[in-house]
């Protein structure tokens, strides 16, 4: 299916088709301890997200995707670390969230992506719902050795 762009981008008279690639952006890595770190991810992906140059419908998707994990990952995992990369694959930007914790891991991965599954009070969209929002999507979760879940999205052309 063709994907429409968020922004639209005019050019100068005489101004070049194609900027050069730019210098990939350095790694950050921000802790999942308390309530307020996981407003500190919010905003910090918010800002990764216009340095990867994102409009506004794919900012609110990472955001939104980042909030539901980094939770996750405090709620149920005992707090843990959120690593913000902006990969590079075939000439094309992405953003890269890495959200890892420590806690029990998940029984069963299957059960914990459909949508409406819920250990918890909320609404059972989390894991689900942050899969749906992003364009790459990995999830490893072993008993007693925590889980590490791996989402990309990728700026569009």
């Amino acid at each position: 299916m063709p994907q429409l762009s968020d922004t639209a981008h005019a050019l100068a008279p005489g101004a070049a088709a194609s900027a050069p690639p730019a210098e990939p952006a350095d790694p950050l890595r921000l802790t999942l301890r308390s309530e307020e770190d996981l407003l500190s991810v919010r905003h910090a992906v918010r800002a990764a997200t216009l340095k990867a140059g994102f409009g506004i419908v794919d900012q609110t998707r990472v955001v939104t995707a980042a909030s539901e994990l980094a939770r996750n990952a405090y709620v149920h995992g005992g707090g843990g670390t959120l690593l913000i990369e902006y990969p590079q694959q075939a000439g094309r930007e992405g953003l890269r969230l890495t959200v890892s914790d420590n806690g029990p891991g998940i029984g069963d991965l299957k059960e914990a992506l459909t949508d409406g599954f819920t250990t918890g009070g909320g609404l059972g969209h989390g894991l689900g719902g942050a899969r749906c929002l992003m364009d790459d999507f990995e999830i490893r979760s072993n008993p007693d050795e925590g889980t590490t879940v791996t989402v990309t999205r990728w700026a569009r052309p």
